[in-house]
């Protein structure tokens, strides 16, 4: 969690859990640690986690079962993926394209940069497949 991230922390907190799921730290139909777990794992106030657990909740992400506790849902994964996705290509790529234009930086440029980077970090190829 960055202080100096803009976002709320509730939402911080949501993409850490996501990436938790994405990683494989918490499977489909998994029991999550309790919002007092959570609270006190992150360092925060136990109702910036229900704000959380609800947020993910409201997604399809994660879901209550009552006097249980909370679970991951079955397409979890693919859920993260696909809001994921669409954040990069509606944002990041657009932001990204904006940046490599006014450098003057053409895409024969970047491909051998990209071989380097998918080379040298197998481990991200890897962790979100």
């Amino acid at each position: 969690m960055q202080f100096s991230d803009p976002r709320s922390i509730y939402l911080q907190l949501a993409d850490a859990i996501c990436d938790l799921i994405l990683r494989g730290t918490y499977a489909s139909a998994e029991k999550i640690p309790s919002v007092r777990e959570l609270a006190g794992e992150a360092g925060v106030n136990p109702n910036t986690i229900l704000r959380t657990v609800s947020h993910l909740t409201d997604q399809g992400i994660l879901y209550n079962q009552r006097g249980v506790g909370t679970f991951v849902s079955e397409n979890a994964r693919e859920t993260i993926m696909q809001q994921r996705k669409k954040t990069f290509l509606d944002e990041e790529l657009t932001s990204f394209f904006k940046k490599i234009e006014l450098l003057g930086i053409d895409f024969t440029d970047l491909a051998p940069l990209w071989s380097q980077w998918k080379t040298a970090r197998p481990e991200v190829r890897h962790e979100n497949q």
